[in-house]
């Protein structure tokens, strides 16, 4: 067995206990329960303008939500980060978001140089909690990063 499928199997053992927490890999081709999340996001670190185009909102994404990735853009970076979701279930209101811990144990592209991952500006980089204000509407409570809210980007 290859050391990525046992360990898809130990984390779906060792969440069948946990309700509610589904790991994303071992889904297979079920929906996960951030599906309504997949997409690009702007905004959240500016309030989004009035008017603001869905090509320019599609062409500079703030965030991007997919099944096994959420990735994100930082105002000193011209590529986005990712992190890679390690569990992810529905909450009241929103989703809750945890990350896998970035590989190796040491400096890696996670690491911002001053010794922390690259999170959201919450109260844990390897976490994030977003809650829905509305069918196209999303928010971080609590991370400094994303004081605004973000608004989805129209295909139209």
């Amino acid at each position: 067995m290859r050391r990525s499928t046992q360990l898809a199997a130990v984390l779906s053992l060792a969440l069948a206990a946990a309700p509610g927490v589904t790991p994303v890999a071992a889904q297979g081709n079920a929906l996960p329960p951030h599906a309504w999340l997949f997409g690009t996001w702007t905004g959240g670190i500016f309030p989004v303008p009035s008017g603001y185009s869905s090509q320019a909102c599609l062409s500079q994404p703030v965030v991007i939500f997919t099944r096994d990735l959420v990735l994100r853009a930082t105002l000193t970076e011209q590529m986005l980060t990712q992190r890679e979701i390690e569990t992810a279930r529905n909450s009241s209101g929103g989703a809750e978001f945890r990350f896998a811990a970035a590989p190796g144990g040491g400096p890696s592209l996670l690491d911002t140089g001053m010794g922390r991952a690259v999170g959201f500006g919450c109260s844990s980089p390897d976490e994030l909690h977003v809650q829905r204000r509305g069918e196209n509407e999303i928010t971080f409570p609590g991370c400094a990063d994303f004081p605004n809210p973000l608004v989805r980007c129209q295909t139209r």
